[in-house]
């Protein structure tokens, strides 16, 4: 019975932790990403940013 509402609490949060994030390419994702570690980007976040924030 424990296993169940777990799972749906870690569902809840998870969503409520991915909500927060800004959308990719807006002005805000922009200033998080100049503002995170070069080395922690993912080869995705860099070819974004450089489409949106450089160009």
């Amino acid at each position: 019975m424990r296993t169940p509402f777990s799972l749906i609490a870690a569902f809840v949060a998870l969503l409520a932790l991915t909500a927060c994030e800004p959308e990719v390419g807006s002005p805000d994702w922009c200033e998080a990403m100049k503002e995170k570690p070069k080395g922690d980007w993912t080869a995705n976040e860099a070819g974004d940013f450089a489409k949106n924030c450089v160009m």
